[in-house]
């Protein structure tokens, strides 16, 4: 070997390893080792529930600690974004819960839309049994929350205890393994969603001080652009996130909570992939067959200019055998569990704490209305709707799960913590008094929820059981 060869090989800062026909950087390795637990632990499903309750901890450490006026004052300091003579004037709380919540409102627009096309509620006779519960999971918070809080400014937050939070039930029946069947995780999974569903409306509805016909007409036209985006088959995510941040500012505009941007753009992504399995195999196949052509003549992607191009047209085959849903609501989910969901938790889950006042507050009709409705309303209407349908024959249980399971179901759907936070600040904007009470509440009634539901489950049901056992 000359001198310009063996200066070249010192150069080469990769190592390839010839049992695996991969090339490794020095430090790679061992990265590799350190950062692999890692990767893993943030995608276990139990990671966003664990990381929203330690942000929302953090947040009433933060609010009931010296560090209380500077908490309050970051969460209510004003944002200003201004493009040439415009300009966008809003607190950060205001900007957390209508501007990044609207990314929690896309994936939570991807799964509902995912369930609907190939899930538990894609066929009519399976998402009868979710749907029905959730109806009974969503009247039943509310008539108890109105029994204490028939009128005035208290009676706007009916729909608080309405909502439950899927990362924390999920995350409660996972840690409880193999004592529970896998189709009562799918029966919450699904129950949930048609609860968000139920959520968004009422948002829309019932929690919209008042409408801007203008602006409300233009956000409808950009909603006519993604469908026809949609139609066209366009599957590049450029154009919905374009024509979705101007949807979001006519809908913040028109009086809309501007959060159902999020659902409306995910309900545009396209679900289908445009290549078949067969037609991807076959085209797969040649460029496979042009890529080893290739390397014959040389190995070295940066100076084979026909190798790129293989690769180029590889990585545009595998972008097209892929659903786009799926894509995008696997790219997002971790960004909005790790991100968007504790950034919420730190901005409004900040309860000050009067421990002088704590049995006023415990008596209070907002506080008893949550926790009455998320705890009690939740079991009752989900047990009770459940109960019914299968009694009157409309509904049958899924396999190894008995009623005993969905009454667990029931006290766990009483964790309403992200979403009803959520309802909560659009319920009681004007009123600091009335919040903290129902924040309060809510967090007060999910700890409940938690805990009833996960020691029903593991003491007070059978571990799964056969298909076609009697409940």
């Amino acid at each position: 070997m000359d001198n310009r060869e063996a200066d070249h090989e010192r150069r080469q800062p990769a190592v390839k390893d010839s049992r695996e026909g991969r090339f490794f950087y020095p430090w790679e390795r061992t990265l590799d080792r350190l950062v692999t637990p890692f990767e893993e632990f943030i995608h276990r499903q139990t990671t966003s529930g664990i990381i929203l309750l330690a942000t929302s901890f953090l947040a009433v450490v933060l609010a009931n600690s010296p560090f209380r006026d500077t908490y309050l004052h970051l969460t209510h300091a004003p944002v200003v974004f201004q493009i040439g003579g415009a300009a966008l004037q809003m607190s950060w709380q205001h900007l957390v819960n209508e501007g990044l919540m609207v990314f929690f409102f896309f994936v939570v627009g991807l799964e509902i839309k995912r369930e609907i096309r190939v899930g538990e509620l894609s066929e009519p006779r399976k998402a009868l049994l979710p749907a029905i519960a959730a109806m009974g999971g969503m009247l039943g918070p509310a008539v108890f929350y109105w029994f204490l809080n028939p009128s005035g400014e208290a009676a706007r937050g009916w729909g608080i205890p309405m909502a439950t939070d899927i990362a924390f039930c999920v995350s409660a029946l996972v840690l409880l393994g193999r004592h529970v069947p896998v189709a009562l995780t799918i029966f919450l999974v699904s129950l949930a969603i048609v609860d968000d569903i139920g959520a968004v409306i009422v948002i829309a509805i019932f929690y919209t001080q008042s409408i801007h016909l203008p602006s409300l007409g233009w956000a409808a036209a950009l909603f006519a652009v993604l469908v026809s985006f949609n139609l066209s088959g366009v599957r590049r995510g450029l154009p919905y996130a374009l024509t979705g941040i101007l949807l979001w500012l006519f809908l913040l505009k028109s009086g809309l909570h501007a959060t159902i941007a999020g659902v409306l753009v995910a309900f545009c992504i396209p679900a289908r992939a445009h290549f078949s399995p067969d037609l991807f195999c076959s085209s797969l196949e040649e460029l496979i067959a042009r890529y080893r052509g290739s390397c014959r003549i040389d190995e070295n992607v940066l100076s084979n200019t026909e190798l790129q191009s293989v690769i180029n047209r590889m990585d545009d085959e595998i972008r097209l055998a892929d659903s786009p849903l799926r894509r995008m609501e696997d790219r997002m989910h971790l960004p909005v569990a790790l991100l968007v969901i504790p950034i919420f938790a730190l901005t409004n889950a900040g309860i000050e704490m009067e421990w002088g006042s704590i049995e006023a507050t415990l008596r209070h009709p907002v506080t008893l209305g949550v926790v009455s409705g998320l705890f009690l309303g939740k079991m009752a209407g989900i047990y009770l709707f459940s109960w019914a349908g299968i009694r009157l024959g409309l509904v049958s249980l899924p396999a190894a799960v008995t009623i005993r399971h969905v009454l667990g179901v029931g006290f766990l759907g009483g964790i309403g913590f992200t979403m009803s936070i959520f309802i909560a600040e659009l319920s009681f904007p004007g009123n600091p008094e009335f919040l903290r009470m129902a924040k309060s509440g809510i967090v007060l009634a999910s700890l409940l929820s938690a805990l009833t539901g996960i020691l029903w489950l593991r003491f007070f049901c059978s571990k799964p059981v056969p298909v076609g056992r009697d409940v």
